[in-house]
């Protein structure tokens, strides 16, 4: 069986990045009949005077060949004697960065183009910076256009120790140097006859025989659940890809968060039985008895894969609009999606010197350091030691937009043991830049009724333009733990909503001290469904809901109607709520 290759072409505008792989493929007779026939007639109405124009094999939107430039990502899959290849062409325009970025996300080697009469230049090092950022170890910097500096092996070599500076403070585990033309096809599919100074391999030769696969069999196992099949009720299995190690009928499999333990009874590979499978391939796994596993749950037979709610991570922020503390997004790690807020922005990254600058917001394309705060914990990884559960994204919850690519640098210590560090960024600095005043509805009664309360009245403040975070104790955890995480939220300048499924008074009455002047308890006595009930109270909520007098929206309108001004002007609150 081949081995497969997946390598990205990154570089700034006009360097040439698809024309290069279009040169290959034709060169290479990679091509089937119609689609050289197809090119040769495209390229009469090209650019290059009737002369064959190589990217358009991979510019195929209409608008990428009339301003001949890549917009979107194009994917070419092509195979040769030696090897398999899935090649991802990006575009080299800073507007379109993001699309660049998750070309790197899915490669095992990159090459960067750059033009030999501009050399490197910011855009090459922006994306140097991402090609280390999304975890890639191997580096091809093709010198395009040498045939227009009369392939000078002086100019070749400026660039090259510019370039090995640049990727000195980065952990590449190859950097390959090769000079190129991509409209003439030298150093291409064979050694040029214009480069004699130059030693090494062409470039499709060079990429037929590079070491880029890692021993993932050789790691512990670790599968981060996708799916759960149930076809009938005879059958319950756990699908996913293996990220590391091998697994085996027989195993005993721990799973994540739960802690659970089971053995493995069939491992399914499509619909094939198997005795045993590896990192890399997509199964199905069955269990010998019952455990609590859902999507986003992770097996593995290593339980010392770590839990946290918060962690330190370098992002690629794309989005139009500023990132700064507070913000709350939805966050995917892995499998499991879950809300998340921006804690602080520690510095962004200048892509020219790679040098930390201060700073309390950032823009689209820069590269910053921030800390993260989950809603709840999660198993993750730092990217260095696990990148299925060390990378992760942001999704902005009303567009629902990728907003950042990041990697996970430090997992921080949980909230109830933290120490905030002092910062000139004030929890009335970011209320203000909110627009509100920070509070704690804590949520409490029947837990179905004040569940569902405590989201419709969430609802009614993200529809005003208020900005929320929605949290509940899971299994186990302490109400103390759960009024920290809520006062982290108030000092972030959020309105935290908490959804307390615990019935032990003296618990709020806790979380009362912790949260202080923000803590306001909304008592949900009885049921929306008529019933009644008394359970769950402390003896002095704030506001309190007769449930079975009104529907869920009623009620909901009623707790919004009681706060609202409080969070417009603090000096409300007392005549507000003192009913």
């Amino acid at each position: 069986m081949k081995s497969l290759l997946k390598f990205i072409t990154c570089g700034s505008v006009d360097d040439g990045k698809s024309t290069l792989i279009g040169h290959m493929l034709y060169e290479a007779k990679l091509l089937f009949a119609d689609q050289e026939r197809a090119l040769e007639l495209d390229s009469r109405l090209g650019s290059r005077g009737g002369k064959i124009d190589y990217s358009l094999l991979l510019d195929g939107l209409l608008a990428e060949r009339e301003q001949g430039i890549t917009i979107d990502v194009a994917y070419r899959y092509f195979t040769t004697d030696h090897r398999s290849f899935i090649v991802a062409d990006t575009p080299g325009h800073e507007e379109y960065t993001r699309n660049m970025a998750v070309g790197a996300s899915f490669a095992d080697l990159a090459i960067i183009l750059v033009d030999a009469k501009k050399g490197v230049i910011t855009q090459t090092k922006r994306h140097t910076r991402i090609c280390a950022l999304m975890g890639i170890k191997h580096l091809v910097l093709a010198v395009n256009k040498m045939d227009l500096v009369g392939f000078d092996p002086k100019i070749f070599d400026a660039i090259k120790q510019e370039f090995l500076q640049l990727t000195a403070e980065f952990n590449f585990e190859s950097i390959q140097v090769i000079p190129v033309s991509a409209t003439e096809g030298d150093n291409i599919t064979k050694k040029s006859p214009n480069t004699p100074w130059y030693e090494g391999l062409a470039l499709l030769p060079y990429l037929e025989n590079v070491d880029v696969h890692q021993n993932d069999n050789a790691k512990q196992f670790m599968m981060p659940i996708q799916r759960v099949c149930r076809p009938d009720h005879t059958f319950r299995g756990f699908q996913g890809q293996i990220e590391a190690g091998r697994i085996a009928v027989g195993d005993e499999l721990t799973t994540l968060p739960s802690h659970e333990k089971a053995k493995v009874k069939r491992i399914l590979v499509g619909d094939q039985d198997r005795d045993y499978a590896y990192a890399g391939q997509p199964v199905t796994i069955q269990l010998d008895r019952e455990v609590d596993v859902s999507r986003g749950c992770v097996f593995t037979k290593d339980s010392q894969l770590q839990e946290a709610d918060s962690f330190s991570a370098t992002i690629l922020w794309m989005d139009d609009s500023v990132l700064t503390p507070g913000k709350n997004y939805l966050v995917k790690v892995g499998t499991k999606i879950l809300p998340g807020t921006v804690i602080a922005i520690t510095h962004k990254i200048d892509v020219n010197t790679g040098k930390t600058v201060p700073t309390d917001h950032i823009v689209k394309n820069e590269l910053a350091k921030c800390e993260f705060s989950l809603s709840d914990a999660i198993v993750i990884d730092s990217f260095e030691q696990n990148k299925s559960i060390g990378g992760f994204i942001l999704i902005d919850r009303v567009t629902n937009m990728t907003s950042a690519c990041g990697v996970i640098e430090q997992i921080l210590q949980s909230s109830d043991n933290a120490v905030q560090l002092d910062s000139e960024i004030t929890r009335d600095v970011r209320a203000q830049q909110k627009g509100q005043n920070p509070l704690t509805l804590w949520f409490t009664g029947s837990v179905s009724d004040q569940s569902a309360l405590a989201k419709e009245v969430e609802k009614r403040l993200v529809s005003t333009g208020h900005h929320t975070m929605l949290l509940k104790n899971g299994q186990g955890e302490s109400l103390q733990r759960l009024a920290e995480v809520a006062k982290l939220m108030n000092d972030a300048g959020l309105i935290a909503l908490v959804s307390n499924d615990s019935l032990k008074t003296n618990g709020q009455e806790t979380a009362r001290e912790i949260i202080g002047k923000e803590y306001i308890e909304v008592y949900v006595n009885g049921s929306f469904a008529g019933n009644s009930s008394t359970e769950g109270s402390s003896n002095n909520p704030e506001i309190e809901i007769d449930a079975s007098k009104s529907s869920i929206s009623e009620a909901a309108n009623y707790v919004v109607k009681r706060i609202i001004k409080y969070l417009i002007n603090e000096s409300s609150r007392g005549q507000f709520l003192n009913f």
